[in-house]
This record gives C-alpha cells, sequence and structure tokens, in this order.
C-alpha cells in the first residue's frame, strides 16, 4: 500500500466524513479538491494570512462520539505554495500516533481527537473565528443554532428588549451566518440605533459574510457617523464588515476613502486590505492602495505588499502596479528602501 503523503490523502484512506473551512483571511467553505490540488503544487493558497494557509478540518472517524476539529497552519513560499517539510513532519507524526493500518483507525479515535496537542501546525483561532466555524458548521449539517441564537435575533430585530450585554458572541456568529433577506432588511433599519459594543460584535461576523446593498449602505452609513465623531474603531469595524460582499456600493465607498488622505490613516487601510482585499482587485483603487500606504510613514509598507502579494488573484495585479508607479513617488521611495533593505 502506498504511504499517506498528502492531509487530503489521509482523510480518503481513514474514510473520514470531513469538512474544511478557511481560518485565514476570513472563515469560508474550502473544497477537499482545492485542498488537494494545493498539498500537490498545482496551485497556490486561495486566502493566504501572515504567510500561512491556515484551514479547520471538521471530521468524524470512526466511533468518535463527538467531530474532532484540527486547526492546521501550513507555510508558504513566496509564491503561496506550499512548503512541504512540515506538512511531511506532521503526516510522519500522524503515522506514529496511529499505526500503518489507517483502515483500523476507528480503534485510535481518541488518538486523532488529541493528536493536535503540542503540535507545530496547531494555531488557536480568535473567539470570533472560532464561534463563526461553529455556526457554519452546524448550519451545514442542518443542525439547530446555538441557544444563543433567538435571543440575539429577538434583540436585532426590536422584538425582544433585553439587555445587550446579555448576548452571546456565538449567537451572534449563529445569527450572521443564517442572515436571510428579510432579517437583513430590518438589521439595517435598526443599526443605527444599536449600542456600539453590538455593532462591533455584529461586525467582526458578517466581515465573513455577503452582504445584501441594503445591510451594506447602513454599516457605511454607520461607519460614516463613527468617523465623524472620532470613533476609528467603529469605523475601521464597519470597513471590514463589508468586505466580503460584492456590492457595488462597498468598491464606492472603498474608492471614496482612498480618494480622501484625511480619512486613510494605518487602521483604514489594514480593515480594507485585511478584510477588503478582494475590493483591490481594481484598476482604480489598488494604485491608489498602495500610494496611501506608501505616503504614511506610520505604516509597514513592505508587510503589507507582501501579504496581498500572496493573494493569487492580487499578485500580478500589485505587481503591476508597483513596476508603473512614477518616478519619485512615495512608492518608488519604498521600494527603494525594501531594496536597500534586502542588500544589507
Amino acid at each position: 500500500m502506498q504511504p499517506i503523503q498528502t492531509i487530503e490523502d489521509f482523510f480518503t484512506r481513514s474514510g473520514a466524513e470531513v469538512s474544511l473551512y478557511h481560518m485565514g483571511r476570513r472563515v469560508a467553505p474550502l473544497s477537499r479538491e482545492t485542498l488537494a490540488e494545493f498539498e500537490q503544487g498545482q496551485r497556490p493558497w486561495p486566502e493566504p494570512w501572515q504567510g500561512q494557509a491556515r484551514l479547520a478540518a471538521v471530521f468524524s472517524l470512526g466511533d468518535m462520539p463527538e467531530p474532532a476539529i484540527w486547526f492546521l497552519a501550513l507555510p508558504l513560499d513566496e509564491q503561496g505554495m506550499l512548503s512541504p517539510a512540515q506538512r511531511d513532519g506532521f503526516l510522519n507524526r500522524l503515522m506514529e500516533t496511529l499505526g500503518k493500518n489507517v483502515s483500523a483507525m476507528d480503534h485510535n479515535a481518541k488518538d486523532v481527537d488529541h493528536f493536535m496537542k503540542d503540535n507545530p501546525l496547531a494555531f488557536t483561532p480568535s473567539v470570533t473565528f472560532q464561534a463563526m466555524l461553529n455556526a457554519h458548521a452546524t448550519h451545514a449539517k442542518g443542525l439547530p443554532a446555538s441557544q444563543h441564537f433567538e435571543p440575539v435575533d429577538a434583540y436585532l430585530s426590536g422584538q425582544l428588549a433585553i439587555d445587550w450585554q446579555a448576548l452571546g458572541l456565538q449567537g451572534i456568529a449563529d445569527y450572521a451566518v443564517r442572515l436571510d433577506a428579510e432579517q437583513s432588511d430590518v438589521l439595517a433599519s435598526r443599526l443605527g440605533t444599536l449600542p456600539t459594543s453590538v455593532v462591533h460584535s455584529l461586525c467582526y461576523c458578517l466581515e465573513h459574510q455577503s452582504l445584501a446593498t441594503p445591510l451594506v449602505v447602513a454599516l457605511r452609513k454607520r461607519g460614516e457617523q463613527a468617523a465623524s465623531e472620532g470613533d476609528m474603531e467603529t469605523l475601521c469595524a464597519c470597513i471590514r464588515a463589508v468586505g466580503s460582499s460584492d456590492a457595488s456600493d462597498v468598491g464606492t465607498w472603498y474608492s471614496s476613502l482612498l480618494d480622501d488622505p484625511h480619512a486613510c490613516g494605518p487602521d483604514v487601510l489594514a480593515a480594507i486590505a485585511g478584510r477588503g482585499w478582494p475590493l483591490l482587485e481594481d484598476a482604480y483603487r489598488l494604485p491608489l492602495f498602495l500610494d496611501r500606504l506608501a505616503d504614511d510613514e506610520r505604516t509597514n509598507f513592505a508587510s503589507v505588499v507582501r501579504d496581498i502579494a500572496l493573494i493569487p488573484r492580487l499578485r500580478l495585479p500589485v505587481m503591476l502596479a508597483l513596476r508603473d508607479a512614477p518616478e519619485g513617488s512615495a512608492v518608488q521611495r519604498r521600494l527603494a528602501a525594501m531594496t536597500q533593505a534586502v542588500k544589507r
């Protein structure tokens, strides 16, 4: 029998029932085909984060009473492809733990569950990412939401006047994943009256979802109101919240932010790069984003450029925008500094 050479191979050969999710730039379903092609060196990782391919594998094997969850951070090379050494070490350790007979793994379910303890590829996602993963996984399997969902839904719809501090983050995540058109419209109408802390928690869950236009418009309004009051945290939360949405209103808002040099501090630029990167795939916004990034000495230009250039759909546009930056521009100056740093 051929040795197990990839993580996807392990799941196939063991007969595990598995669901995969991106856990880097956002929580989103991940196909097994994408993982297989990535591990075989056929494609770069589609949503890299800090030089890693971060994913969650939620799987059941044999007689496991509850699914196991592996949070894996696989290192990437400069092209966004897998650097296989640590993955191979992970698989070797897995085989030593479970034994060579993959078909008998149902007797070692507990070993699978505890395998990630002290594992060099393991990482711990933020509590919001964990809540969103749980919401996605239960919703995908047709399971009911957590007990926290109904109070959140009743509060955000205006049906129940309760102390907002009693709302659970898992309930907000369940609400975001299950948000339908009617709920979205109601939320849009109420967004301007919600307490700031609720808006923050809500935004950090909504940023993983594609939102309807009325809610995008309401988030922009709330964000601009916050900006006028000097509340940068709420502004950035709203910017992040719309980052996974394809509504043209998002692009319009991002363009207006980038057009205004006074609106584009490091926090706003980080929010756009971290959660709104799909909107940077634009012939106008990307060069302007790089200009603002280079102009502000408080930003880590080299780090942000390397980060977004690892995203496959942005790699070529970023390279072309850097190449075409005018002589004497802030972008050219920053590039020269990067080159000097490498030479040293």
